[in-house]
């Protein structure tokens, strides 16, 4: 049996890396998309296009813009003289934000008066409009703060001496600057194993079955146990590998900190991909064409990624829809690697979500090799 099986392998690996294209394709994609996502995959806004209606003209109008000026988060890209204007570089997409500053604001401030900055925000994108919101709130808050301070110090330096303030002090964990890339970036990678795992399994098998192959080699002496090892075991080590070349990336590229243990990482890279593995195997077993298995695959790949917490917290789903998520090894996976890379943390927290891989990999694995030894029948 091990000499049999040893041959199958031999004729796997032969026929992955017989082909110069085929190489590559197995490992600059990874490479060269973890490189693209870990940039483009972010929270963060800055230069959010930003138009200044000021009617008010005043320097205390001017020295409000000049905040907004002066942040890496927006970026003036006009200033208007008519309202009008507003609404036609919002329509055309030049502007996402339009600050409107009425006349007497600066009066109003000094009367000790409410003053309005009206904000015409683009909503098309309500998650841009909402962050770009939080940013103004925030630029507005601290200018008010600091005028009524310089205010009261000209007018009443007693009184000012008296006013009660609240200091926030922050103390972030695992993340003290609040770097997006350190959340996007292991998540990037559960991703793309993900895809990769499934869609190299799911391809080899159906392939041999569309051109006719399978049935030559059912006609050998190879079991059909050794048949799914041989054709399962090298799509294993090749997603070992590539785990390990886009973990570097990741890290040694992105900067991300790793402070937990390799060998924590190892197990759960293991876990994940004999799910995957099973996941795969599944998917050929229900095709009978590479185009069925491309469809099949990406009907898996994209609820998985997006019910695995990637971009979207679990927590902000509906109810039901979270149990949903409790069913896919992605977000148990992206836990262990979040935990590992940023919280250092070992077994003795990671010990549910490497349980709950291992389940899901042993089931999935049980129910696709008696689905293709069925179909091999």
């Amino acid at each position: 049996m091990l000499r049999r099986l040893r041959g199958m392998l031999v004729k796997e690996f032969i026929q992955v890396f017989r082909d110069k294209r085929t190489r590559t394709i197995l490992f600059a994609p990874p490479i060269i998309q973890m490189l693209i996502f870990g940039y483009a995959a972010t929270l963060e806004i800055h230069h959010i296009p930003t138009a200044v209606l000021d009617y008010d003209n005043s320097q205390v109008s001017r020295d409000l813009l000049s905040r907004f000026t002066a942040s890496p988060y927006f970026d003036v890209r006009a200033y208007l003289n008519d309202r009008q204007q507003i609404r036609d570089l919002i329509d055309r997409g030049e502007v996402t934000i339009a600050l409107q500053i009425n006349a007497g604001f600066a009066q109003d401030l000094r009367k000790g008066e409410t003053a309005r900055l009206q904000v015409i925000v683009d909503s098309s994108n309500s998650n841009t409009a909402l962050i770009a919101v939080g940013y103004i709130n925030q630029i507005a808050a601290r200018f008010a703060q600091e005028f009524q301070r310089a205010h009261l110090l000209r007018t009443s330096p007693f009184s000012a001496s008296q006013i009660s303030s609240i200091v926030l002090e922050r103390r972030p964990l695992f993340n003290v600057n609040f770097d997006s890339q350190w959340f996007f970036v292991p998540g990037v990678i559960g991703n793309l194993i993900l895809v990769m795992v499934v869609s190299l399994t799911a391809f080899a098998v159906v392939r041999e079955r569309e051109i006719g192959t399978l049935e030559q080699i059912m006609v050998t002496p190879i079991g059909r146990l050794e048949f799914i090892l041989g054709k399962t075991v090298p799509f294993f080590l090749i997603g070992l590998l590539d785990t390990t070349l886009i973990s570097l990336v990741g890290t040694l590229w992105f900067g991300v900190p790793f402070r937990g243990s390799i060998g924590v990482l190892a197990v759960g890279a293991i876990l994940f991909i004999l799910c995957m593995l099973g996941i795969g195997l599944f998917i050929s077993t229900i095709c009978m064409t590479q185009q069925q298995a491309m469809v099949s695959g990406f009907f898996f790949n994209m609820p998985a990624i997006t019910f695995s917490g990637f971009g979207t917290p679990i927590s902000s789903m509906p109810d039901w829809m979270q149990t949903f998520t409790y069913l896919n090894p992605l977000r148990y996976f992206l836990e262990v690697l979040r935990g590992v890379y940023l919280k250092g943390v070992g077994l003795d927290v990671l010990w549910p979500q490497m349980a709950a891989m291992g389940l899901f990999g042993l089931v999935m694995l049980t129910v696709s090799v008696a689905r293709f030894r069925k179909s091999l029948d």
